[in-house]
């Protein structure tokens, strides 16, 4: 089978789905439209990479204006020629509002279009001509993909087709249980995350402090790994709680180094404001780490509450703490919790079984 993907090419996301998807043999075409380093695709079998190398101004990126989104339409031209010259069976885009209105103009079918999540929770609420764009881009899509039901359920707010479900889970030989001969008495809070307010990160600082204040004589610390625009603001908040000592930003941690980061963890708390899948919440369970998490819908559909952790809701540190809390008191939780929390990853996030219902629908 030829695809023609358009995608980020500097995505985590984008690069999993390329690598399993050439592995079962598809030759692949990754159309990617902004410039970034596409190396990691060097060398890699059935895998053609296309970049047009555009520049988005970060001004208009991030107020979402219109203006930022008409570069993509230089696109179009660009993929009619990739397509004439490499004769795709499927075009399938990944994200509506970019790779998707791309996807649409070019008026090659069939044409799978998967959401992402703020194409369609943000995107269509910045005016009607966002969500005229993203009801156009959906319109022409001849099959709708979601990575959960919640964002499937918002993505029938603008069309009403079926959407089928394609979990974005993880490989369980490399997010396994890890035993960590080192790991001190030192009870630890770990998070997995961009430094970004909708991401709540001031909210799991909040709780930890409430945590340490309960905890006196407890030696506790919390890892924050990940980069981001309000990394200063949470330093800063830090400060104003008196828990800089005990908090750690440990920056960018590769993907296949998070095993062994989750395995530190006593629980891995994650309290976005949104979120609409939960994917660092699936590879916590699966390394076999119980997690506190936000009630954002993500969250709800991936984790058992009170089974493979505690959901809790969001904007409160108080019922954050209080989860934590638990871990505290009850050790044995990280073990009971951990192994359950790995079996419902076996049973739904199994990314092998994630690739293999990706097939199936290509081949329908």
């Amino acid at each position: 089978m030829r695809l023609l993907l358009i995608a980020d090419a500097d995505s985590i996301h984008t690069r999993r789905w390329v690598s399993s998807l050439s592995q079962r043999g598809c030759e692949i075409l990754l159309f990617n439209l902004l410039r970034c380093d596409c190396s990691f695709y060097d060398g890699m079998p059935h895998v053609q990479v296309y970049s047009c190398d555009f520049v988005l101004d970060e001004a208009a990126a991030g107020s979402q204006r219109i203006a930022a989104k008409l570069i993509y339409l230089k696109a179009v031209k660009h993929l009619r020629r990739q397509i004439r010259r490499f004769r795709p069976d499927l075009l399938h885009a990944h994200n509506a509002s970019s790779c998707g209105l791309v996807g649409a103009l070019s008026c090659f079918h069939p044409f799978l279009l998967s959401v992402w999540g703020s194409d369609v929770y943000t995107f269509p609420r910045q005016g009607k001509l966002y969500n005229h764009l993203l009801r156009f881009a959906l319109r022409r899509a001849d099959g709708v993909l979601s990575t959960s039901h919640c964002m499937a359920r918002e993505t029938n707010k603008y069309t009403a087709k079926p959407i089928q479900v394609t979990p974005f889970g993880v490989d369980m030989n490399r997010f396994a249980p890890i035993a960590a001969p080192s790991k001190p008495a030192t009870f630890v809070v770990g998070n997995v995350k961009a430094l970004k307010y909708c991401y709540g990160i001031d909210t799991l600082i909040r709780a930890f402090a409430l945590v340490c204040r309960r905890n006196s004589g407890k030696d506790m610390r919390l890892l924050i790994a990940g980069t981001g625009p309000d990394r200063a603001d949470f330093e800063q908040l830090c400060d104003q709680l008196a828990v800089r000592d005990r908090v750690e930003f440990l920056g960018f941690i590769p993907n296949d180094e998070l095993p062994s980061l989750y395995a530190q963890f006593d629980v891995a708390v994650s309290l976005s404001r949104e979120e609409s899948f939960g994917v660092v919440a699936v590879e916590a369970m699966s390394c076999q780490c119980p997690v506190v998490t936000s009630d954002a819908e993500g969250f709800q559909e991936v984790v058992a509450d009170g089974v493979t952790g505690f959901v809790v809701p969001k904007d409160n540190a108080q019922a954050a703490a209080a989860a934590i809390q638990k871990f505290i008191d009850d050790p044995q939780l990280r073990q009971t919790m951990g192994e359950a929390g790995r079996r419902r990853v076996a049973e739904r996030y199994d990314w092998e079984q994630n690739v293999d219902t990706m097939l199936k629908i290509y081949r329908v």
